[in-house]
């Protein structure tokens, strides 16, 4: 399987998946939404496609893309795993700042 962050690097890429975040789209709707020409479009949805990121399903002449929900479950898991990790550090972060600016707040006052 592709790097999920490699994958989603491109902003081209993120473009194009915060436009399917809306629903099902057309190769010609993206190309509008993102603003690039269509085989660039269409280059950009196949290494989603091959990154098992999108789904593409045939109508008549068309081809609809929309997003499949487990990559960004699974990357939000791995993200959510690293938590545990960065939240005790910012909540020491937060309470030494929190600190200086009473310690701050109190020399003006003795100043004053």
């Amino acid at each position: 399987m592709a790097d999920v962050f490699q994958v989603l690097a491109d902003p081209t890429r993120r473009r194009i998946v915060d436009a399917l975040r809306r629903g099902e789209r057309s190769v010609g709707e993206l190309v509008q939404v993102v603003d690039i020409g269509q085989p660039g479009v269409s280059r950009q949805l196949a290494i989603l496609e091959d990154a098992n990121f999108v789904v593409v399903r045939p109508e008549g002449r068309r081809r609809l893309y929309s997003l499949r929900p487990q990559p960004f479950r699974e990357l939000s898991e791995f993200v959510t795993s690293y938590r545990a990790i960065w939240e005790p550090r910012l909540d020491r972060l937060g309470a030494e700042l929190a600190r200086r600016r009473k310690q701050k707040n109190s020399k003006r006052r003795d100043k004053s």
